[in-house]
């Protein structure tokens, strides 16, 4: 079960254009041809040695979820992990973290999803969440939604609500919002690199 949030606060491509995305945007470094051949490498670690651009990004999401009756905040390893704890605490939600295999170290449920050579998997915690509670999802990128799709089928498994997913950026040549079935995306930052 699927639930956007407030229709007065969902964003839309003719809304203007919040202020601070600009200079976000700007502080993101893309590195051609990492980490092979023909990959533009989006590097938000220049965002974070920005403190205006760190802090801009977190409190567009806190703003966007604040009071929104989000109980939980999960990140998907790793750059979710940079992002989703202070927005958690902020909007006073729990931080799940959602890991690669083996990572977790008690009992586990887990989720696989297509890479393209082979599978991968993301685990959770068993208890991390309770059925009944509204979720976010945060991660820094998406390029082809395996990833947040995977996240999102382990949480429902688990009868967790989603609100939406949240990302900094989007790759929208790779289609990945095509993954998500109903689940809304929040994106800041759109990107044409492939």
């Amino acid at each position: 079960s699927k639930v956007s949030l407030d229709s007065e606060t969902m964003a839309t491509k003719e809304d203007v254009q919040d202020p601070r995305i600009p200079k976000i945007a700007s502080s993101i470094r893309v590195i051609p041809d990492f980490p092979k051949p023909g990959i533009m490498f989006q590097d938000i670690t220049t965002l974070l040695l920005d403190t205006e651009a760190f802090k801009d990004t977190v409190d567009i999401f806190v703003e966007r979820y604040k009071g929104k009756g989000i109980s939980v905040v999960a990140g998907v390893e790793a750059r979710g992990f940079i992002f989703g704890p202070p927005i958690a605490l902020a909007i006073g939600a729990k931080f799940v973290p959602m890991r690669k295999p083996k990572k977790l170290p008690g009992k586990v449920i887990s989720e696989e999803y297509s890479l393209e050579y082979g599978t991968d998997k993301i685990e959770m915690h068993v208890g991390a969440v309770e059925p009944g509670e509204r979720a976010i999802i945060i991660d820094d990128l998406i390029a082809t939604g395996g990833t947040l799709a995977a996240a999102i089928r382990l949480l429902e498994r688990v009868g967790v609500t989603i609100a939406e997913c949240a990302c900094v950026i989007e790759l929208p040549v790779l289609k990945g919002r095509e993954k998500l079935g109903e689940t809304p995306l929040f994106i800041l930052v759109t990107s044409d690199a492939a």
